[in-house]
């Protein structure tokens, strides 16, 4: 039998999850926690407030993963101009819509250091539009093609499940992320209107999968992978109370602080 949950949204709730709006409505589908219900981590990984993570704050969600890094005790800033990269050790692109992600970025001046930023090999997690916005290839890409700062060898379908309609909550395999931070072997991931890895070229490590009694498609699916200092994810996991995804990619950040 399928575990997929559908997300229940209340009437009038915007079409994307845009962080401005939506700290403006209550959200009931069963993994979602208010980023202002999060509880401090226990984690150790930035205890001493040293590591700074910026979250790309141009649209999407950048608001809850900001309020995320701050429960781990990371310092976490809002990244709106090249300026702001010079003031952070990682850098995290959330999800909202990657075309029109890209399109801010150039208007704001900030796309091409963005691109530097990611070729230096700097440490970025990209989830949902930040997956798209970190893959080499991109299938389903609109007229006029798919702007991106690459940087991971992968092959990413817009849209893979379909559309907002098509949206969805579902455990996801991930026992990376329990070898690496503990906890469960699985965590409950939202897709909204999300992409998939369609490919993961060598190289690249798959840890996170969506097996196919949970996907509305019916197959298997891969859903996270890492490769070197950049980490993807094709869901939300800033949209549940499961700090595990900060906390893994906090550490990223962290060991390559150290090196």
């Amino acid at each position: 039998m399928c575990n997929v949950q559908p997300p229940s949204f209340p009437q009038g709730h915007p079409s994307r999850f845009v962080a401005r709006s939506i700290m403006m409505v209550q959200h009931d589908a069963p993994g979602y926690v208010a980023p202002w219900n999060l509880k401090a981590s226990t984690s150790s990984v930035a205890s001493d407030g040293t590591l700074r993570i910026g979250v790309l704050a141009l649209q999407g969600a950048f608001r809850e993963h900001i309020l995320h890094f701050q429960a781990q005790g990371v310092h976490a800033i809002e990244v709106k101009n090249a300026s702001d990269l010079d003031d952070i050790d990682g850098l995290t692109i959330p999800g909202g819509e990657s075309t029109s992600m890209v399109l801010i970025a150039e208007r704001q001046g900030i796309l091409d250091s963005l691109r530097q930023w990611v070729k230096d090999g700097r440490p970025t997690w990209g989830t949902c539009a930040g997956m798209i916005m970190l893959a080499n290839e991109v299938d389903g890409q609109k007229d006029g093609g798919q702007g991106t700062l690459g940087g991971m060898d992968i092959l990413v379908s817009r849209n893979h499940f379909g559309r907002q309609a098509q949206s969805f909550e579902a455990n996801v395999s991930c026992s990376a992320l329990q070898h690496m931070v503990g906890g469960t072997p699985e965590c409950q991931a939202i897709f909204i209107r999300a992409p998939c890895i369609q490919k993961a070229k060598l190289g690249v490590e798959v840890i996170g999968q969506l097996p196919a009694n949970n996907n509305p498609k019916g197959e298997e699916a891969i859903v996270a992978a890492r490769q070197g200092p950049f980490l993807a994810c094709a869901f939300h996991p800033e949209l549940t109370q499961d700090g595990r995804w900060h906390e893994y990619f906090a550490g990223m950040v962290k060991v390559h602080c150290c090196k």
